[in-house]
């Protein structure tokens, strides 16, 4: 359908070498676009590229430090290189530290809010430049579960994708006149990396989650694929500024 192809298009997604980074690049790739996998691990990086290509997708890895400017400065350069644009960014890389607050140390705090909160800004303000020369873009950030609910566990993470929410607002407000959609998405409990450390780590999780969802499963990381391919391309040219749950009815119990 042509509202959702994004042939000749660029996207960039953080933390695309694993868990729903990787799944969302794959639901772009087969709408059409060129991928930039961007995360800190080399072979991650690499493993992902080749999973890509391996579907006819075009794909390049840059291994970065998404807090760093001057490494979100050589990943927009990167892409721009390869690819001669950049139309879509999705902000995917984030990290979790689960602590009780009484127990977080401050440094911890920081290290959660500049990974998961920070990095959205300097990667969407690496990229702008190039959207805004291009005449549109799509920037996708990824929120949480967490950005509604309190959780006890996690209150740097709760904290900082609570604040993607509302930073997602803002840049939608400023970058409308661009013709720049800047929307989120939260996913609902997704099986990745992070969250069986946390079934390991929160006794009882898993049961949990799986009685509030009302489709009695944990999600996949394709499951985000679709809710990625809409905001990315012109079936959303008039979606801004939203944040969309794709949680199974988890937020809705």
């Amino acid at each position: 359908m042509q509202l959702f192809d994004l042939r000749d298009k660029t996207a960039i997604v953080t933390g695309g070498n694993g868990g729903i980074g990787l799944g969302m690049a794959h639901g772009l790739a087969e709408a059409g676009a060129n991928i930039v996998v961007a995360g800190r691990n080399v072979e991650k990086n690499k493993q992902a590229v080749a999973s890509l290509q391996k579907v006819g997708a075009r794909a390049i890895s840059v291994a970065i430090d998404v807090t760093s400017e001057a490494d979100a400065a050589r990943m927009a350069d990167a892409a721009i290189r390869e690819f001669g644009q950049i139309n879509i960014l999705v902000n995917n890389a984030g990290i979790n530290i689960r602590k009780p607050p009484q127990d977080l140390p401050v440094a911890d705090w920081s290290k959660v809010i500049d990974s998961n909160l920070t990095s959205v800004l300097i990667c969407a303000k690496a990229c702008y430049a190039a959207m805004k020369s291009a005449g549109a873009g799509k920037i996708i950030n990824i929120g949480s579960m967490t950005s509604i609910f309190g959780v006890s566990f996690a209150p740097a993470y709760a904290a900082s994708k609570g604040a993607v929410v509302q930073l997602t607002k803002s840049l939608a407000i400023a970058w409308a006149k661009d013709n720049i959609q800047v929307n989120c998405i939260l996913p609902g409990w997704i099986e990745t990396d992070l969250t069986n450390r946390a079934r390991e780590e929160v006794p009882g999780l898993y049961e949990r989650v799986l009685a509030r969802t009302p489709q009695g499963r944990w999600g996949k990381p394709a499951d985000l694929a679709g809710a990625a391919v809409f905001l990315a391309s012109k079936a959303s040219d008039f979606v801004t500024g939203v944040a969309l749950p794709v949680d199974a009815g988890y937020s809705v119990m």
